[in-house]
C-alpha cells in the first residue's frame, strides 16, 4: 500500500491517474485530450498539454477554433431535435466537456437518447462514469472504422427502424484515405432509417494563404506524433461523404456559417448536414 503523501505536482499527477485506465500511455499525446485543453477541460495530461501549446505557438487561434466546432455541434443538435429526431450516434466523441450531445437533446427532449463511440479509453471511461445515472445515454469503446462493431453496440441503445442524427465532429481528418473514410460512413448511413441525418466536421487547407499552409504543415508535424495523424480535405472531398443524402441549406460551409446565432470569426474548419431521404 503506498503511504507516501503527495503535494503539489505529483499530487496532481496522482488524482489524474484515478480514473486513467492502466492501459493508457499518458506519456503519449492524444487528439481527444488534446481537443479537451482546447475546449477548456481538465481531462488531459502532462504531453497532451505540451503538445497542444505547440500548435497554440503556431495557431493561436487553434482554441477558438475548437469552441466554434462546439458551437456548430450545439446548433446541430437543437435543430435536429426541433424536426423530431430524438436519437444520436456520435462517432469519435472525444472526451466529455460541458455541452456534450445529451447535455443539448436531453434539455429539448429528456427522453431523447444518444451513444457516444470513441477508442480513446478515457474518454470512454470517463464518459460512462459521468452517465451512470442516466438512462438514455452511454458510451462504447471502438474505432469509427470498425462500422460492424459499432452498430452492434450502438443498436442496444438506439432503434435503427427510426430516424437517428450520426454525429462525426472534427474525426474523419484523423482517417486517412488508405482506411477508407468514405466507406465507412456509407456504410453508416445505409443503416439509417429514411428521415435519419448526418453531420460532419472537417478540416481543411482551403483559403489559407502559403504562410498559412506553411504554419499548418508545422501544426500537422505535431498531430503527426501523437496517436492519429492529420488527412486535411478539400471541399470536394468533404461533400463526397454526404452522396446518396439531401443536403441541409447551406450546404457544405466553414463552421461559423452553418445557420450561426452569434459572430464567430473564420475558421478553418467545413461543417455541414444531410438528411438521408
Amino acid at each position: 500500500m503506498d503511504t507516501r503523501v503527495y503535494t503539489g505536482k505529483d499530487a496532481r499527477v496522482m488524482e489524474e491517474l484515478k480514473w486513467v485506465p492502466s492501459t493508457v500511455d499518458v506519456t503519449r499525446p492524444s487528439v481527444a485530450r488534446m481537443y479537451d485543453y482546447y475546449l477548456g477541460g481538465s481531462h488531459n495530461f502532462e504531453a497532451d498539454r505540451a503538445a497542444a501549446k505547440q500548435v497554440e505557438q503556431i495557431f493561436p487561434g487553434v482554441a477558438q477554433s475548437a469552441q466554434a466546432n462546439r458551437s456548430f455541434l450545439r446548433r446541430v443538435v437543437r435543430h435536429l431535435v426541433s424536426q423530431g429526431v430524438d436519437q444520436f450516434l456520435d462517432l469519435g466523441s472525444g472526451i466529455p466537456t460541458v455541452g456534450n450531445v445529451h447535455e443539448i437533446a436531453q434539455h429539448d427532449n429528456p427522453d431523447a437518447r444518444v451513444v457516444y463511440v470513441d477508442f480513446e479509453p478515457v474518454a470512454v471511461s470517463h464518459s460512462n462514469a459521468l452517465l451512470a445515472d442516466n438512462p438514455n445515454a452511454n458510451a462504447i469503446l471502438a474505432d469509427l472504422r470498425a462500422t460492424s462493431a459499432v452498430l452492434e453496440g450502438a443498436r442496444e441503445t438506439l432503434d435503427f427502424s427510426r430516424p437517428i442524427g450520426v454525429l462525426i465532429i472534427a474525426a474523419l481528418h484523423f482517417v486517412p484515405d488508405t482506411d477508407s473514410p468514405y466507406e465507412a460512413v456509407a456504410e453508416y448511413t445505409s443503416a439509417l432509417a429514411p428521415g435519419s441525418h448526418l453531420a460532419i466536421t472537417h478540416a481543411t487547407w482551403d483559403g489559407l494563404s502559403d504562410e498559412e499552409k506553411s504554419e499548418a504543415a508545422r501544426v500537422a508535424k505535431i498531430y503527426n506524433s501523437s496517436d492519429n495523424r492529420l488527412t486535411m480535405r478539400t471541399k470536394e472531398q468533404v461533400s463526397r461523404f454526404f452522396e446518396g443524402m439531401e443536403m441541409l441549406e447551406p450546404g457544405v460551409v466553414p463552421v461559423n456559417d452553418w445557420r450561426p446565432d452569434s459572430y464567430e470569426d473564420h475558421t478553418a474548419i467545413y461543417g455541414a448536414v444531410a438528411r438521408k431521404p
